[in-house]
């Protein structure tokens, strides 16, 4: 399953990007992430961060959650970051990947602009279109929270 959303938000890139670098300041903004914490670092990581991340999410009278181990592997301040899920337990594991990449848009009289698109990838097979409809639900509801911690 792939998934892309986008947002166009009036700031600086920079700024933007910082909302999007660390996953410990998502629960913040996106619901399905209820808990997001700093991990030990492991010598397999091949990243520079790692967070344990608590998904949930609720569609009707049906909840799921999954907790997944994901590191930081591509930081490239502040236009592109990579987040992909590295577990250490000896078993296999659907791929989680999230990657935000945000853009400068052209300024106005407002003042400076950027756009952020995200994707997810997931690997798996559970959920199928009942998790792609919770995801796109979360995202919509995702965007005016996001965009109210930009501006305080």
């Amino acid at each position: 399953m792939d998934v892309t959303a986008d947002l166009e938000a009036p700031c600086p890139p920079a700024q933007l990007f910082d909302s999007v670098d660390d996953l410990g300041g998502y629960p913040e903004w996106l619901e399905i992430v209820e808990r997001a914490e700093v991990a030990p670092p492991h010598p397999d990581d091949d990243g520079d961060a790692a967070w344990l991340v608590d998904l949930r999410g609720r569609l009707g009278p049906l909840a799921r959650s999954k907790r997944l181990r994901m590191v930081r592997t591509t930081c490239d301040a502040p236009g592109l970051v990579r987040f992909e899920r590295r577990e250490h337990d000896g078993r296999n594991h659907s791929d989680w990947v999230l990657e935000a990449e945000v853009q400068p848009v052209e300024a106005d009289a407002d003042g400076p602009a950027s756009r952020l698109v995200m994707r997810l990838h997931y690997g798996g097979v559970f959920g199928g279109s009942v998790l792609e409809k919770l995801l796109s639900d979360a995202i919509e509801r995702s965007r005016p929270a996001l965009l109210q911690r930009l501006s305080s």
